[in-house]
């Protein structure tokens, strides 16, 4: 019982992150107005940001320690999408979108 109700749960978690790699793809290929690409643009600026000061973190603990450099893409494709997505969520409120 506990095995399948993992199961489902983490099937959920996986679909909720297609949902938002795809959400992330679709809105930063649509078209839009400039209000709408002044959104994405920072948006997308503070993923990349957030993203990068992340890899740079876990070089640098990687090599304190000195273990080889181990990286999921997963796990950073899934946490670019969350962030991307909190990030749009937040510039669509404060710029009225």
């Amino acid at each position: 019982m506990m095995f399948e109700t993992a199961m489902i749960f983490l099937g959920v978690i996986l679909l909720i992150f297609v949902v938002l790699d795809i959400f992330m793809l679709v809105s930063l290929l649509r078209p839009g107005d400039e209000r709408n690409q002044i959104i994405v643009w920072k948006a997308s600026s503070l993923t990349l940001l957030a993203t990068i000061g992340g890899k740079v973190l876990d070089v640098i603990e990687d090599f304190v320690r000195a273990q080889p450099l181990i990286a999921n893409p997963l796990v950073q494709l899934e946490t670019a999408a969350i962030i991307y997505f909190v990030a749009l969520m937040y510039y669509r409120k404060k710029h009225g979108g």
